[in-house]
């Protein structure tokens, strides 16, 4: 498996874990006192860090893709020449 691969299961199953422990903060009810609170907080916080990892990775495994895609066609050179630039009078 490539380092890629790695890190993005990893930070998978770090957001599976970290949700999953919010969740069972809210389940128990422990949330409701002020150290299972921030508790709660931190597991958010973990899975939302991650979670921006996740689509960071994301976003640059698909650039290369856009890029081929998007490549335009190479415009026909032009043979016209273009007009001379004439100073704007002043208006008095």
């Amino acid at each position: 498996m490539s380092d890629r691969g790695f890190c993005f299961s990893f930070s998978c199953l770090v957001i599976l874990a970290s949700l999953c422990a919010a969740g069972w903060l809210v389940a128990t009810g422990q949330a409701a006192s002020v150290d299972g609170l921030f508790l709660l907080l931190t597991c958010l916080l973990i899975a939302l860090a991650f979670g921006l990892y996740v689509m960071f990775m994301i976003r640059r495994a698909v650039e290369p893709i856009e890029a081929s895609a998007a490549k335009p066609a190479k415009a026909p050179a032009t043979a016209s020449k273009a007009a001379p630039l004439v100073p704007a009078e002043k208006a008095e």
